[in-house]
């Protein structure tokens, strides 16, 4: 093959990489907005995304530890060192407030729980305020 086509054959290849990488961002922004309009609260449009290029696949597939907080207890060594089976732990939230979604330790939403309408045997949070910089 001369050196002439196989330039283009490399430029070809490129071009549709880069329609591939534009075409998987444009369907996960698509995702991300299709997500804020199941929130309650009106959310402004997400920016585009800040990862693009060849290696966003590679960051979008790093997992995450999600945390759903239901609430919290400070209580003495003691009572600490009391608790058996049966006991109760009274939470500092009372029931109906929102809970906080935490995201390798960062909380980034506040939500309420819900019973999951595909399997009434679990429950879920139903996202109603994400949290931006600004109010971190």
């Amino acid at each position: 093959m001369s050196t002439a086509k196989k330039d283009e054959a490399a430029m070809s290849d490129a071009l549709a990489q880069t329609l591939t990488d534009s075409n998987e961002e444009d369907q996960l922004n698509k995702a991300i907005e299709e997500l804020r309009g199941v929130l309650k609260d009106d959310v402004p449009p997400a920016a585009p995304s800040p990862v693009s290029g060849p290696n966003s696949n590679v960051i979008m597939n790093i997992p995450v530890e999600v945390q759903i907080v239901l609430g919290g207890a400070e209580m003495p060594v003691s009572d600490l060192m009391a608790l058996q089976k049966g006991s109760t732990v009274a939470l500092n939230r009372r029931i109906g407030e929102p809970v906080d979604v935490v995201v390798n330790g960062r909380k980034i939403a506040r939500g309420e729980i819900t019973v999951l309408e595909n399997d009434p045997s679990r429950f879920g949070v139903k996202l109603t305020e994400i949290i931006t910089a600004a109010k971190l």
